[in-house]
């Protein structure tokens, strides 16, 4: 992760505990912080569940109870599962949050030495930045000295064979299927060392 250094691609994408006792569900209070969980107007979130801006409002504010079919479009909006609506989540934690990236379809972010391809970038505070990354790089003298980031990170080898340059360890060459995980505050390289460009899933804790 070089050109662009991982610093770069995490900000361009950039405490759990559960009560022993339950409480009964402020259903408005949960549509809210759903809602705002996903950093989403009032607007916006009627919008996605195909209702009226003072509806929404109105169950946010317990002014309402929704009918069932309306239950339905809040979930379909939210993303969610109708039982999740009522289901009181972990403290500081979203559920049933998901999104697709079609092959292809990521943003790519070329540099001297990779191709990155960001994924899941539609998605907001998530806790790791997945990327696929095409490397280019065939030397460690194409680098301007050692990538470090805060957090950890995972390497899978897609296709060709990637060479690992980490600070405090020897080279390691792996192929297809291989994988590393390792302290990404460690300086860490990697590049080509087959015919083709390796190609790699990178995914990197968001710390």
């Amino acid at each position: 992760m070089q050109g662009k250094d991982p610093k770069t691609l995490i900000q361009i994408a950039r405490s759990t505990g559960r009560d022993e006792t339950a409480e009964p569900l402020d259903l408005g209070a949960r549509v809210r912080e759903l809602r705002k969980a996903r950093d989403w107007t009032l607007e916006q979130a009627a919008s996605q569940a195909g209702l009226a801006r003072s509806t929404l409002s109105k169950i946010e504010n317990g002014q309402m109870s929704p009918t069932y079919e309306a239950l339905k479009k809040l979930a379909v909006g939210l993303e969610i599962s109708v039982p999740q609506l009522f289901t009181p989540p972990e403290k500081g934690q979203i559920n049933g949050r998901m999104v697709v990236t079609q092959s292809g379809q990521g943003n790519a972010q070329a540099t001297v030495t990779y191709e990155h391809e960001l994924l899941a970038e539609t998605l907001t505070k998530k806790q790791m930045l997945p990327y696929r990354a095409r490397v280019r790089a065939r030397s460690m003298d194409e680098f301007d000295g050692w990538v470090r980031h805060d957090g950890e990170e995972f390497l899978y080898v897609l296709t060709g064979v990637a060479r690992l340059y980490t600070e405090f360890y020897e080279p390691v060459d792996m192929r297809r299927g291989d994988s590393a995980y390792y302290d990404a505050t460690m300086g860490h390289n990697v590049v080509s060392v087959s015919d083709e460009d390796a190609l790699i899933l990178w995914v990197t804790s968001l710390a």
